[in-house]
């Protein structure tokens, strides 16, 4: 199994609790030089915020460190908060805990989302 592979059946099985559980997704996806972000419903369906390094106010400078990603995970609460999303599960998308997923991650927490 490669390690993609892999990666999606660990995101398999968080986003399945999830939609037990019935709340909204703050959802994240990461690639070498960017950040994504995006809240959805608990089954997916619909986007109700989402922001990346590729928003314009965030695309200067580099965009494939922690400092981009805590940029990303502000600028993703503020458009939750906005869209009336106050608590969101955390779909880490089977990425590890770790460097810029953590920083999005805390970021957003400070910024006021709770997960």
């Amino acid at each position: 199994m490669s390690a993609n592979n892999e990666r999606l059946r660990r995101a398999r099985k968080v986003r399945m609790k999830i939609r037990k559980l019935g709340t909204n997704r703050l959802c994240v996806h990461r690639t070498p030089r960017h950040m994504y972000a995006q809240v959805t419903t608990a089954d997916g369906s619909k986007v109700l915020a989402a922001a990346s390094t590729l928003d314009k106010d965030l695309r200067q400078g580099a965009t494939g460190n922690v400092d981009a990603a805590k940029k990303v995970g502000q600028l993703i609460a503020e458009r939750a908060k906005a869209a009336g999303v106050e608590q969101v599960a955390f779909d880490r998308s089977g990425y590890r805990y770790h460097g810029r997923v953590q920083a999005l991650a805390d970021a957003a927490r400070e910024a006021g989302l709770q997960f």
